[in-house]
């Protein structure tokens, strides 16, 4: 347990955001499920709206530090790829 004033606030402010983060991560995986979806059902008109409501989403969670920018590029890099090749 921490003794000090500053390390006392700092666990605060710790949990504080982890709570805001896990919302964040939760989201993103909620867009990227949705786009997934329709992939699986061949929807490519759907899938290909999704995958644009989807984007900013992703972009916002890097910004917020929440996940890396290679990981949000990697993940959207397979998504369009995977829309790209549907019939």
């Amino acid at each position: 347990m921490a003794n000090h004033k500053s390390a006392k606030k700092r666990i605060r402010r710790n949990d504080k955001f982890q709570l805001i983060n896990k919302v964040r991560k939760t989201r993103v995986r909620t867009f990227i499920k949705k786009v997934e979806s329709f992939i699986e059902k061949k929807d490519k008109k759907n899938a290909q709206i999704a995958f644009v409501e989807a984007q900013p989403e992703m972009h916002r969670s890097v910004a917020k530090g929440v996940f890396k920018r290679n990981t949000i590029s990697r993940k959207l890099s397979r998504l369009s790829n995977k829309i790209k090749f549907l019939k």
